[in-house]
């Protein structure tokens, strides 16, 4: 299977082409840098610079991940902005890339898998969250409903779509893990605010796996919850990673001093969502590791 990807070159995408090239697929990756992030891939990958240089090669599947990094900078209206209209013409641009193929006779992919966030719900308190519940307004929310529906026209050209609402994705080497480890060592962590804030969660392999799940599986579309079946609040995560590094845990950081820090960002530590992946495990998916402790234990 030929396999087109936006954002393979980021921290899922990376362990997303290795899986696909690994299990013998051929693997089309979307750069603006094609040069500079070559060696981040594994050989095999076709990259090129947009969706529309794969016109001749048409792929059988495309995964949607780009987009600017959420956490990267304060929320300015600039940076906003930056936020939505990045996600927004990476899934555009493959939405294209189908009307071009359908113009010229070509067989058109199966499917598209593509990305959102948790962020989609907003703060949804202490409630459990299923790919039903009505989100909370606000910028996350806004953000993540302005991608999902730029790639709601695809369905229109007969492909599927599956969007997939991500988790905080685990691992060493990046994501969540890569700011919080460092203090965690130092035995300086501890909660974010009171702590009570859920934080969904899922190991990049489990995230990988879904993705795949999502690309084979011919009857799935809609939205489905990409996090792991157990959430926790934020003061229960603090203490089991403090746990696993055989640190304390007594450094709280107030909610005033993060807000001051990081101005409406800041959300994304103090509000989260009790997201459970309802759809995907209907569908049969089995989660490879189910609980924080596991996924914790696997990784460090």
């Amino acid at each position: 299977m030929r396999v087109l990807i936006t954002g393979g070159s980021g921290f899922v995408g990376q362990r997303l082409c290795q899986q696909l090239i690994e299990q013998g697929h051929e693997v089309q990756v979307v750069s603006r840098h094609p040069h500079k992030v070559r060696q981040r891939l594994p050989s095999g990958c076709d990259i090129r610079d947009s969706a529309q240089a794969f016109i001749q090669s048409p792929p059988d599947a495309m995964i949607n991940l780009a987009g600017e990094p959420i956490a990267a900078k304060r929320w300015s209206d600039e940076q906003k902005a930056k936020l939505i209209n990045s996600r927004k013409a990476a899934t555009q641009q493959l939405v294209a890339l189908c009307e071009q193929l359908q113009a010229n006779g070509q067989p058109l992919p199966k499917v598209m898998v593509s990305g959102s966030a948790m962020g989609y719900y907003g703060d949804q308190g202490s409630r459990e969250v299923s790919e039903d519940t009505a989100p909370n307004e606000e910028f996350a929310h806004r953000l993540c409903q302005q991608w999902e529906a730029a790639a709601q026209p695809i369905e229109a050209l007969g492909v599927r779509l599956a969007i997939v609402r991500i988790g905080l994705v685990l691992e060493t080497g990046g994501g969540s893990l890569q700011k919080m480890l460092p203090p965690f060592k130092l035995g300086l962590g501890g909660r974010f605010g009171s702590g009570e804030q859920f934080m969904p969660w899922i190991h990049r392999d489990d995230l990988v796996a879904a993705l795949l799940f999502l690309v084979h599986q011919n009857n799935l579309s809609g939205a489905f919850n990409a996090s792991a079946p157990h959430p926790v609040t934020n003061a229960v995560f603090t203490k089991t990673l403090a746990k696993q590094l055989n640190r304390s845990a007594i450094f709280p950081v107030p909610a005033f001093v993060l807000k001051a820090g990081f101005g409406e960002m800041s959300r994304l530590l103090l509000t989260g969502a009790d997201m459970r992946p309802e759809r995907l495990e209907a569908a049969g998916f089995t989660f490879q590791y189910p609980t924080l402790d596991k996924a914790l234990g696997a990784i460090l």
